[in-house]
């Protein structure tokens, strides 16, 4: 289940649990992503990020000294990151609302919920690469679009306002 798409991405994945960690690494491997880095936590992944062009980051929510959420807004910001513009995939075990939205409004590109499978991390993987998001600025935020489809426009008589 090679992706040619995928052999030449260089992919950061952050998470202090090692088993999860191994697994997505191993299911990146299987779709042919051959250049991946890992780190236990926001400050190891940011050391990583700064020295190596990362096309794609995969990280964890919950982890000790950087948490994704700081992570995200790290890698994100638009003055001070070496790529604003890299698609962040957070991957958790926590799957509230809440911890979506902040997730989001930190400028994560797509959430895949913990236990992990190979299929979502490889929709995921897909959406990312096939379909990227155009990133905005709109007042405080910059990232990825948040919308999921573009706004239909509707016939004249449907259309208000």
């Amino acid at each position: 289940m090679q992706n040619n798409a995928f052999n030449e991405l260089c992919v950061l994945v952050v998470d202090d649990n090692q088993f999860a960690r191994k697994l997505l690494v191993a299911v990146l491997r299987a779709v042919g992503v051959r250049k991946i880095r890992e780190a236990e936590d926001g400050a190891e992944a940011l050391q990583h990020f700064g020295g190596t062009p990362i096309d794609l980051v995969f990280t964890d929510v919950t982890m000790p000294v950087v948490d994704g959420i700081e992570l995200i807004r790290m890698l994100s910001a638009p003055d001070t990151s070496p790529n604003p513009y890299v698609p962040i995939i957070v991957i958790s075990a926590y799957c509230h609302v809440d911890t979506i939205t902040q997730c989001r409004n930190a400028g994560a590109t797509e959430f895949v919920a913990k236990p992990i499978t190979a299929a979502a991390v490889i929709r995921r993987l897909q959406v990312v690469i096939e379909n990227p998001r155009p990133f905005i600025q709109a007042g405080r935020y910059f990232g990825p679009d948040r919308r999921r489809r573009s706004i239909e426009t509707l016939p004249a008589e449907r259309r208000v306002g």
